[in-house]
């Protein structure tokens, strides 16, 4: 389905939103490679990566989609609305269930996936776009809805299963809709939301298996004597 706007709306957008905001794009970012960090190093501290998300999800409902993308297309406020339920959701689970809070340690597959899409989310992404021949500031940047939402599925893939599967709901449909920009606009970069959608719902939703000890097994004692 084809987006209702043409490319140069798209990325005029951006080009907007960065020459009104910034240096925001840059905090946006610092903060995405802080939360990966403390979710690698502390994972403890779950209650502040989930802070950081929940913000990160307020602020593309209210300064993107509500105060920019919404000059192009009403549907804005309808995407806007459902990432403050996102944002809800992670708030609820993240930091009021305790539902989704990191592991300690993380199992293999979820570590793997994890570090793939965080490094695509804060570092392939922009890349990719640049070789693509985007550039600043007509191009999406982290704190905005697509890359951000790669990094999202990370974190939730580094958290203890199992995962509420409702804060799943809106960043898989995200990814989806992300497609159309990306065969419509030549987003390239956008191609990864729907693998890492399902990258990530592949290991949320396996059947949970706790990895083996590298240690070996106890020996028997010793028994002499008949």
């Amino acid at each position: 389905m084809r987006p209702p706007f043409t490319a140069e709306q798209f990325f005029d957008v951006f080009a907007r939103y960065h020459e009104w905001l910034w240096p925001a794009p840059l905090v946006l970012s610092a903060i995405g490679v802080g939360l990966v960090a403390l979710a690698i190093v502390a994972p403890r501290h779950s209650r502040i990566v989930s802070g950081g998300l929940v913000g990160l999800w307020v602020w593309m409902a209210v300064m993107y989609h509500f105060a920019f993308f919404t000059f192009v297309t009403p549907m804005a406020y309808v995407f806007g609305a459902l990432f403050l339920v996102q944002a809800g959701l992670l708030a609820w689970h993240g930091l009021h269930t305790r539902r989704l809070h990191l592991a300690r340690p993380v199992d293999r597959p979820s570590r793997l996936v994890g570090l793939v899409l965080a490094a695509y989310a804060l570092v392939g992404y922009p890349l990719v776009a640049h070789l693509l021949g985007q550039r600043y500031p007509a191009v999406p940047t982290f704190g905005l809805p697509c890359p951000t939402t790669i990094l999202t599925f990370a974190l939730i893939v580094w958290c203890v299963h199992p995962v509420p599967r409702i804060v799943l709901v809106i960043p898989t449909a995200w990814a989806l809709f992300g497609v159309s920009a990306a065969v419509s606009f030549g987003v390239g970069e956008d191609l990864a939301l729907p693998v890492a959608a399902v990258l990530a719902l592949a290991v949320v939703l396996r059947p949970h298996v706790q990895e083996r000890s590298a240690a070996p097994p106890p020996r028997r004692p010793l028994q002499l004597g008949f």
